[in-house]
């Protein structure tokens, strides 16, 4: 049962990540009067952010925003064209700025979890791996394991409302401010809702194996 739940969840990644490819190539057909730049520095200005830089990066798909250093990071597709897909990506970078500006609290918790995330995807794999190969002798590497594995997939399932939130932001914001209009917002919503869903098989497929592992857990004590 558990390799078609899991069969079922690697088909649909598949598929999310082929929509998202297609769905932003299509709308970054679509021409609009600004960059990806001037989009991500015009809704900071006018949401009274000044002192956050916008930055390019390389890569596909590579935006993202640091609290760290308070960046906003967009590709270099994203960063120098300008239609709608990259307006759509540089405005929901920005809707974590305002996140983080307005204290939105499933990014605070989040952001509060990435010092134990960093610690737990180092070790976790060696630790669950111990705790197949002692399964017969202890039960507990494993349960740590478990545990371990528990908190990557919370993590999964609290990035879902931080990534739609932000989503929301951007496309309120990208209409308010007029650069997209009646025709091209529908497109940007099209365009954010597909990335969205690629967080949304993640986190399905997080809880797909921490129920794999429970599972192993308690056949052994059975």
């Amino acid at each position: 049962m558990y390799w078609i739940i899991f069969g079922v969840i690697t088909f649909l990644s598949w598929a999310v990540s082929a929509s998202l490819k297609r769905k932003f190539k299509k709308y970054s057909q679509q021409p609009i009067k600004l960059t990806g730049r001037e989009v991500a520095e015009k809704m900071l200005y006018e949401n009274g952010i000044t002192d956050m830089n916008v930055t390019s990066v390389e890569g596909q798909l590579t935006d993202h925003y640091n609290p760290t250093n308070r960046t906003v990071n967009l590709s270099e597709s994203v960063y120098n064209e300008a239609n709608v897909a990259a307006a759509a990506v540089a405005a929901h970078e920005c809707g974590h700025a305002l996140q983080h500006a307005t204290a939105y609290a499933p990014l605070r918790f989040r952001s509060w979890m990435v010092p134990a995330l960093s610690f737990t995807n180092k070790y976790m794999p060696w630790i669950i791996l111990a705790g197949m190969l002692l399964l017969e002798y202890t039960p507990i590497p494993l349960e740590v394991g478990i545990a371990l594995f528990a908190l990557t997939t919370l993590f999964s399932f609290i990035t879902l409302p931080v990534e739609i939130n932000a989503s929301r932001r951007a496309i309120a914001w990208l209409e308010e401010a007029g650069i997209t209009d009646r025709e091209t917002t529908p497109m940007a919503k099209d365009a954010l809702r597909s990335a969205a869903y690629t967080y949304v098989v993640a986190a399905l497929s997080s809880l797909a194996t921490l129920l794999y592992y429970i599972f192993i857990l308690v056949g052994r004590r059975n």
